[in-house]
């Protein structure tokens, strides 16, 4: 089963697609709060049942590359990650002109109420997972900048939050999520033997470009010219540019449709959909105080590229 409703039904919708023994492949976020999320993971693995939510973007020819480039150690060991989910002042967009292929308006209410964290971090989110492993320690802040962004709304959700993660495996990423800053969807994963680049997680099939390090005379340069990877079999059927992304949303339930068919067992899947809510909601609900928080949840990554 798809869950494509609000987020604020993904639970309800979930948990009774999973009492009447479906697997599930939810939107984004599993769940609003940790209880729910957790509640959803112990039915699916009680009924034996395949759960995992989008996004499914770390499956596309983009994230293999970048996987496959640190797994080839094409940077040395890799150390530091700073990735980019900044999608400028959407406040004065005109927003409510927005419209899907199939005419539907952009749910601008939902949006704003749910946040540009649980709506957006996972985008980049699930490319470290997928690369580096589980998170063991999130140190975040978030807030809330504009207020208030709509008439009838007050307050709603931290349009702004910064993040360091640290690994179980010893990298550290920044991750930083706004809706008022200006447009930068960029990462740069940075090895003690160069830089990989990427600018933009929204296009499957943005170019990973790799810059080594020289030493000329007395100066430290990374090199002005940038070597274009592609991961040998990292291709996937690709989709035009719609709205502000180029992605094959059908990536996340076609891989579940294949790891079903071949027998795949289902816990890895519904621990990478937990791991990625508590991390998330981690970040979203840090506010200006929260500090160091660890997270409970692991899980060993479910193999299944497109």
């Amino acid at each position: 089963m798809l869950n494509l409703t609000n987020p604020s039904e993904h639970h309800a919708v979930t948990k009774r697609c999973l009492e009447r023994r479906h697997n599930v492949y939810s939107e984004k976020p599993l769940a609003t709060n940790m209880e729910d999320a957790k509640e959803l993971h112990t039915l699916a693995l009680s009924r034996k049942l395949f759960l995992t939510s989008a996004p499914c973007s770390h499956l596309s020819e983009s994230a293999q590359t970048l996987r496959w480039a640190v797994d080839q150690r094409l940077v040395g060991n890799p150390l530091l990650v700073y990735a980019e989910l900044d999608d400028d002042f959407i406040t004065q967009a005109p927003y409510g002109k927005w419209r899907s292929e199939s005419g539907a308006p952009w749910p601008y209410r939902d949006e704003f109420e749910v946040g540009c964290t649980v709506e957006h971090a996972g985008y980049y989110l699930t490319w470290l997972m997928m690369i580096f492993g589980p998170v063991k320690t999130v140190v975040a802040a978030s807030a809330e900048l504009v207020i208030p962004k709509l008439a009838n709304l007050p307050r709603s959700a931290p349009d702004f939050s910064t993040a360091a993660l640290f690994f179980r495996s010893g990298v550290v990423a920044r991750l930083t999520c706004s809706i008022v800053a200006p447009h930068n969807h960029c990462l740069r994963l940075v090895g003690d033997g160069g830089v990989l680049e990427i600018d933009e997680c929204w296009n499957n099939a943005a170019p990973v470009r790799l810059r080594k390090r020289h030493v000329i005379r007395r100066r430290l340069y990374n090199s002005p010219f940038a070597r274009t990877l592609r991961a040998p079999g990292a291709g996937h059927p690709r989709v035009g540019r719609r709205g502000s992304a180029s992605m094959n949303f059908a990536l996340g339930p076609a891989a579940l449709l294949k790891a079903m068919s071949r027998g795949a067992p289902n816990k890895p899947y519904a621990d990478f959909a937990l791991h990625l809510n508590e991390v998330t909601l981690a970040i979203q609900n840090a506010g200006d105080s929260a500090g160091a928080q660890g997270i409970d949840t692991e899980f060993s990554y479910p193999d299944s590229r497109p």
